[in-house]
């Protein structure tokens, strides 16, 4: 194939959205040591990572499953523990760490104990008054 066109990549894909995300997650594929599955030459992974989705050699679902997974790896925080921690042996970074820790539960807000009974009443009150 000399030249990938996005009329050539559409049987494999939905829509071109679709394509400049999966293209994009098979060229980080292919930076992190991924073999090629066309020839790569000299072309750019921008480039290779189309001919391989144009090709249909492709497994895309394999690539949109990388995709989506690459968004959840993100680390979620344990309930009930907003400390930012780096994880990190250096002291400094630690420290720093820490003065944002405190800076922040510093600045949390108080929450005062609302009874919602008459807040809800005086909702009500409110309607009833403003008919």
């Amino acid at each position: 194939m000399a030249r990938t066109t996005n009329s050539d990549t559409l049987p494999y894909v939905e829509s071109r959205y679709e394509l400049g995300m999966l293209a994009s997650q098979r060229v980080r594929d292919l930076n992190g040591g991924a073999e090629p599955v066309v020839e790569k030459g000299n072309d750019k992974l921008t480039v290779v990572a189309l001919r391989e989705i144009a090709s249909g050699n492709l497994d895309v679902n394999m690539v949109r499953h990388e995709f989506v997974q690459s968004y959840k790896d993100a680390p979620a925080a344990v309930s009930g523990d907003e400390a930012l921690e780096i994880g990190s042996e250096d002291p400094a970074l630690r420290e720093i760490d820490a003065e944002l820790d405190a800076v922040l539960s510093a600045d949390a807000p108080v929450v005062e104990d609302v009874d919602m009974d008459a807040v809800v009443d005086m909702d009500v009150d409110a309607s009833v008054d403003a008919e």
